[in-house]
């Protein structure tokens, strides 16, 4: 068998420069939901839960809105530094004028959902959107130049700094407004790390227009705004049909705890997009297709690690959120299907991107969202916590399913069918190990280690991986790829 093909390694590369970059989320992640729910309360971890619910909305609709478009432009461009300066401004006004939204909104929406001390939150809230637009717009530059390598270490200085900041000012008394100064804080000493790598000027006249920015932003930003309204939906739906606080903030904690197949999404799936817009622009047509393949791939094989944490659910619960959080359980169960297939869905959104068709995902996304506000209404007040989970990631994973048969439309590369048979098989065996070993304790992460290593090993025997990868595989990983590293390749 050939060795990969250089563009097929630098992507490999790239995700795990990534990956090792936001995986940091995971354990931080974990160790900040774990102190907030104890910390917090059921109620306060709600009303958290409940202030950051928009933000993460407007957040993610800023980024739907320009990073793809953004590592599309930067990733066909010889030079992408004169699109930089213009990027940057867009993203600053779209963001003030974002947050200025949320803070005027703050009052009638915590009316509406029957908490006033909820429109301080959303306030002090509002200043880090301004923020997280800057340092959307410094990834997707990082990433489309091909600065993985940076856009990692980013990554894992926010991750760390989110979860000090937020375990020292929570602990100083700050409670809710703790967590949220520390939030904010991470995101400032986030953006300074991004901009010692690329400094694009954001006070002046722009250098160069944008329009094509607009071209591809407009059909991505419907499509992926109605994706997270249905991420987003069932939060709200639950306070609105009638569950209290203190569920909203039980659900609200597996939802975070299901949130890191997400986290890796956006991030990857720009990675890819910036490798697919470099091998086309060097007329690399086989090579597109071969990261088109591997990009579903890498998706689907998700599964069997999602079926692992739904087996366990109950005991990382138990040990992370504490016996107040019972319910929890099986809302994240739930829920982790979906994660998986919110990634597909991610993924399947930049590669029509690369096919200059982005429009393709709107109908898609359209479809999904009155179906589950349908779902919601109905499963929410017959099953609860367990209903809304289980709508989500249904509606996800029908959209996940239309979204690789649109695929192989616009690049004529097939599902994965053959890894999705593999991924399912592991699924099941893991989910059936996680569920009948029980472990006390801690020790439920030794077993899921075990576990992780078994679905590596199911991988390799399957013949999904294949070892005579691994070599060149390892070189590209050790060294990384760089800043401009891919545009040297082309």
């Amino acid at each position: 068998m050939t060795a990969p093909s250089r563009p097929r390694l630098h992507l490999l590369g790239g995700a795990v420069s990534i990956v090792l970059g936001e995986g940091l989320f995971f354990p931080t992640g974990l160790i900040t939901v774990a102190f907030l729910t104890r910390r917090l309360g059921p109620e306060g971890y709600g009303l958290l839960v409940l202030a950051m619910a928009p933000v993460l909305w407007v957040e993610w609709s800023i980024a739907a809105l320009f990073a793809r478009a953004t590592v599309k432009l930067t990733g066909d461009a010889g030079d992408w530094r004169p699109l930089g300066a213009s990027i940057a401004r867009v993203h600053l006004v779209v963001g003030a004028a974002a947050g200025a939204s949320l803070a005027l909104a703050a009052g009638p929406l915590a009316a509406l959902l029957g908490e006033p001390t909820l429109a301080g939150y959303l306030r002090l809230f509002s200043l880090d959107v301004p923020l997280l637009a800057l340092i959307h717009a410094h990834r997707s530059l990082l990433v489309g130049a091909g600065g993985y390598r940076q856009r990692a270490l980013a990554s894992a200085c926010r991750w760390t700094a989110r979860l000090l900041l937020i375990v020292a000012l929570v602990g100083l008394g700050l409670s809710v407004e703790g967590a949220i100064l520390g939030s904010i804080g991470a995101s400032l000493i986030e953006l300074a790390v991004l901009r010692g790598y690329v400094r694009p000027p954001l006070l002046g006249r722009a250098p160069m227009a944008v329009a094509g920015l607009w071209a591809y932003a407009a059909p991505l930003f419907l499509s992926t705004v109605s994706l997270r309204l249905v991420d987003r939906l069932d939060l709200f739906m639950l306070r609105l049909l009638g569950v209290g606080v203190d569920g909203v903030g039980a659900y609200g904690a597996a939802q975070n705890l299901a949130l890191a197949p997400r986290v890796f999404s956006l991030a990857l799936s720009s990675l890819v997009l910036a490798s697919l817009s470099h091998a086309q622009r060097a007329g690399e047509r086989q090579i597109a297709a071969g990261l088109v393949h591997d990009a579903q791939r890498a998706t689907v094989m998700l599964l069997p690690l999602a079926a692992l944490a739904a087996g366990a659910a109950p005991e990382i619960v138990g040990v992370l959120l504490g016996s107040g959080y019972a319910p929890s359980a099986g809302a994240l169960a739930a829920l982790l299907p979906g994660a998986v297939a919110a990634v597909s869905l991610s993924v399947t959104a930049v590669l029509l991107t690369a096919a200059d068709r982005p429009g393709w995902t709107v109908p898609l996304a359209w479809a999904m969202l009155p179906l589950a506000v349908l779902g919601h209404l109905l499963a929410i007040p017959r099953v609860g916590l367990l209903g809304a989970a289980t709508v989500t990631s249904g509606c996800t994973l029908l959209g996940a399913t239309a979204g690789m048969l649109m695929v192989r439309r616009a690049w004529n590369v097939p599902p994965p069918t053959a890894t999705a048979a593999r991924s399912l098989a592991l699924a099941a065996g893991a989910y059936l190990a996680a569920a009948a070993w029980p472990t006390p304790g801690v020790w439920v992460f030794g077993k899921l280690a075990v576990l992780v290593g078994a679905v590596a090993a199911g991988f390799v025997v399957l013949g999904e991986v294949r070892p005579a990868d691994l070599p060149s595989a390892w070189r590209v990983i050790a060294r990384g790829p760089s800043l401009g590293d891919l545009a040297r390749s082309d």
